[in-house]
């Protein structure tokens, strides 16, 4: 991650007081929630992608910064929102917002937040930024839903669980490349082959979060996670679709009425570990990673194109 900084460390420190001063509010209430969320930001890998498929294709400008801003002001909205319906407390180490000052102010700093990054497009006629960010707002709440549906039979097919994390998860850092691209170009093709870059490039990424529940390591959440959540992640997916039947049944019972009791959970962790659900995974996402490569060896060699290289690879061999 060093050498994506060194490459973009001046847009992204300029970024950092344009977004401070783009979710400032009248409201006291409110900016001391801006605050707190500023100064707990994780590590800002979506402005990343923008900046530097902005500068693949020519020079930072001030619609870069702000399709930059969009898109952190949008995640922002999804995750403040996303711990509301998940009832979660904690976000990246820290009290979330409904944690501190309860769901309600947590739905409303969404909200917030979402109309904020309307207006800083529609005050600047940004209307194509809004375009590809709104599509990814609306697969992003397509594929959560679609989760939902799904997750509650426990018969996820791996052709619709794909479909799920490309909606739920890549599309926003599909969307982050899109509009980079655009920032620089106004070029409707390239911003679609950007767009799909984005697109391989946060499957891996989803893959790759899907794998850390079945590790050891300290990675910010417990392993065995999600299958306490009941969510169904590839390497699960795999073996249920591929094991025989009475291990199956007694996956499945346990994901739905043992998902809390530690023994029962690292049975699940162990089958999936031992029938290769892992190595399937892990193999997907290499797939998805080098695909989202091949798109970017279109270009000529530059430090602007080893530092997509580098961020593509980080999000698969991260260790949190």
């Amino acid at each position: 991650m060093k050498f994506v900084t060194d490459i973009i460390g001046e847009e992204l420190g300029i970024f950092e007081k344009k977004f401070a001063g783009a979710v400032k509010s009248n409201t006291p209430l409110l900016d001391r929630i801006m605050n707190y969320i500023i100064k707990r930001k994780g590590k800002q890998m979506r402005p990343m992608f923008v900046f530097l498929s902005a500068r693949l294709h020519g020079e930072v400008n001030e619609s870069t910064y702000r399709a930059a801003a969009l898109v952190e002001l949008l995640h922002t909205a999804t995750l403040v929102h996303d711990d509301v319906v998940d009832e979660s407390l904690e976000r990246r180490g820290f009290f979330s917002i409904n944690a501190i000052w309860k769901n309600k102010i947590a739905v409303l700093v969404g909200d917030y937040l979402l109309s904020k990054g309307l207006l800083l497009s529609t005050s600047n006629n940004d209307f194509h930024h809004l375009h590809i960010l709104s599509d990814a707002v609306q697969q992003m709440s397509e594929g959560e839903l679609l989760q939902i549906e799904k997750s509650r039979k426990l018969n996820l097919e791996e052709e619709v669980y794909f479909q799920i994390i490309k909606n739920k998860t890549a599309s926003l850092l599909s969307s982050a490349c899109g509009v980079g691209a655009y920032s620089t170009t106004k070029d409707l093709v390239i911003t679609e082959k950007m767009k799909l870059f984005g697109e391989k490039a946060g499957v891996a990424f989803q893959i790759k979060d899907d794998l850390f529940d079945y590790g050891k390591d300290d990675i910010g959440k417990p392993t065995g996670n999600d299958i306490k959540e009941k969510k169904l992640t590839l390497p699960l997916i795999y073996t249920l679709n591929n094991i025989d039947a009475p291990t199956r049944r007694k996956l499945i019972y346990i994901i739905k009425n043992e998902n809390k009791n530690p023994e029962k959970v690292k049975f699940v962790i162990d089958t999936v570990v031992n029938f290769g659900g892992i190595t399937y995974a892990a193999q997907k996402m290499e797939q998805y990673r080098d695909e989202a490569l091949s798109i970017l060896y279109e270009y000529n060699d530059s430090p602007v194109r080893k530092a997509l290289e580098s961020l593509v690879r980080y999000t698969t061999d991260r260790k949190y």
